[in-house]
């Protein structure tokens, strides 16, 4: 295939791989919009996520099995286009049950085309060349997430929440049909082999994982262990995920390569992937929340904010690409974790952070964000067969969602409690006998209740503040206590 042809392609893949990550973080920011529009409560709202996130989760581990009964170039361009086809209708959707049903189909069919256009990228050139298209796709899984926020935030300003879905339309079509004419073009034809069906594995799977997914969406809403249940969830996901294990262990058709983890690197690449994710996500999901709740910032405005950290990735990833064959993945990724674990550890925002600050900071950990992603990649895909980067690309994102989930679970949870803890603390000391506390509601204008609601207000976004800062060390001390591990694996330099 022509060099220029290859670079078309890539291109289209990516396309699909940025519309279905933009899709989610669109629908996140638009969410009490859609509520509101269909008359339910924003937490019920919140089901527009779960649902579609369920299915998803569902389906990705199979992505390999799939692809090998229908083929791989098949599955992602039909993916691709009825992805962008039910976005439609989910814009179009008259009620909030309708818009449910089209959320889980569009789950079940987007859950191909981030890993098959992962896979179909890396088949464009040989093994020792991976490491340039995993470059662009990672630059591109990274960069969606975080101008969702931003187009998002235009998009429920400035037109309607409807909008979110219907521009995924032309840009499915259009990437789908260009890609369809270079592999036509070629005569790329799709290996594929009539396995039996494990209903089983299907069955046990199903259960675990969506169990897990709806415990980790819900668990914050429903007050987590308190709540029968979330008991209930998480005993269905941990039962039925150790029964899938076994069950595929020794299966000669499994639904769910899991031996893939008997390969060193590719065991470390998806710990450090979900471990990395899920401290990321503690942080991207908790920062705008204190930016929009507590700054006044619009959501436009915060995801501008920390649409920063986007930078160093957009510049860094290509050339990582090109020269992650002569780097030791191991290495970059120590450093990627190192960066963002100082970064998080001594960075302290106050109640009045600048929008400045607060984005040269983010700007400092994109170094970090950069430094990992690409290598992580390379790392996991080191040594993997070409007929079985399929099954591995569907477990490594996976295990990129459940580092997302868990990530945004905890994260919110943690935060709550410790907002109410700070809160606590703070007002414990305003009282009337602090020369300091009357000295400053001489200040304040309005009634005496007036000026408490003033104070209230302001010790609630401190402790909020703090909240958020305790967030941030932690997660900085969990990235540094991880980069011991990441030597297990194998240098990925070819001797």
């Amino acid at each position: 295939m022509k060099e220029t042809d290859k670079i078309i392609l890539m291109i289209c893949l990516c396309t699909g791989a940025f519309m279905n990550l933009l899709d989610t973080t669109i629908v996140n920011v638009s969410i009490p919009h859609i509520a509101g529009s269909f008359g339910v409560a924003t937490s019920d709202g919140t089901w527009v996520i779960t649902s579609y996130a369920v299915s998803e989760a569902i389906l990705l581990p199979l992505i390999g099995w799939l692809s090998s009964r229908i083929g791989i170039i098949k599955q992602y361009l039909c993916a691709t286009v009825i992805f962008a086809l039910i976005s439609a209708l989910c814009g179009i959707s008259p009620n909030f049950e309708t818009m449910l049903f089209f959320r889980v189909l569009q789950g079940v069919v987007g859950a191909s085309m981030i890993p098959l256009s992962q896979t179909l990228m890396t088949a464009l050139y040989p093994p020792e060349k991976r490491s340039f298209p995993l470059g662009i796709w990672s630059m591109t899984v990274v960069f969606a997430p975080i101008v969702g926020p931003i187009l998002g935030g235009w998009i429920t300003d400035n037109l309607n929440w409807r909008w979110a879905f219907y521009i995924n339309l032309p840009l499915g079509i259009v990437s789908t049909y260009i890609a369809h004419l270079i592999y036509k073009k070629y005569d790329i034809n799709d290996k594929t082999s009539k396995t039996s069906v494990d209903k089983w594995g299907i069955i046990f799977l199903a259960l675990g994982v969506g169990s897990l997914q709806i415990m980790l969406d819900k668990g914050n809403e429903y007050n987590w262990f308190s709540n029968m249940t979330i008991v209930v969830l998480a005993l269905s996901a941990f039962v039925f995920l150790i029964i899938m294990v076994i069950w595929e262990w020794d299966n000669n058709n499994p639904v769910v390569n899991v031996r893939l983890f008997l390969r060193r690197n590719f065991l470390v690449g998806s710990f450090c992937l979900f471990a990395a994710v899920a401290v990321i996500y503690a942080m991207v999901i908790v920062l705008p929340l204190w930016l929009q709740e507590y700054m006044g910032y619009t959501a436009f405005k915060s995801g501008l904010t920390l649409f920063y950290q986007a930078l160093p990735v957009l510049f860094f990833a290509p050339i990582l690409g090109k020269y992650g064959s002569k780097i030791d993945a191991r290495k970059a990724m120590s450093l990627g974790f190192l960066i963002m674990g100082l970064v998080a550890i001594f960075i302290s925002y106050p109640p009045n952070a600048s929008q400045g600050y607060i984005s040269y900071t983010r700007f400092l950990f994109g170094f970090g964000m950069a430094l990992f992603f690409v290598p992580a990649n390379i790392l996991a895909l080191s040594g993997i067969p070409q007929d079985k980067v399929a099954d591995a690309s569907g477990i490594f994102n996976f295990m990129r969602n459940m580092g997302i989930s868990f990530g945004t679970a905890l994260s919110v949870n943690y935060w709550d409690n410790k907002v109410s803890f700070f809160h606590s603390e703070l007002a414990s000391s305003i009282n009337s006998s602090n020369p300091n506390f009357s000295s400053y509601m001489s200040t304040l204008p309005g009634t005496y209740q007036d000026k408490l609601a003033i104070i209230n207000q302001e010790v609630t976004n401190q402790a909020a503040t703090m909240g958020m800062n305790q967030i941030f060390y932690i997660t900085g001390i969990i990235l540094i206590c991880i980069i011991p591990f990441i030597f297990i694996a194998k240098s990925t330099i070819k001797k």
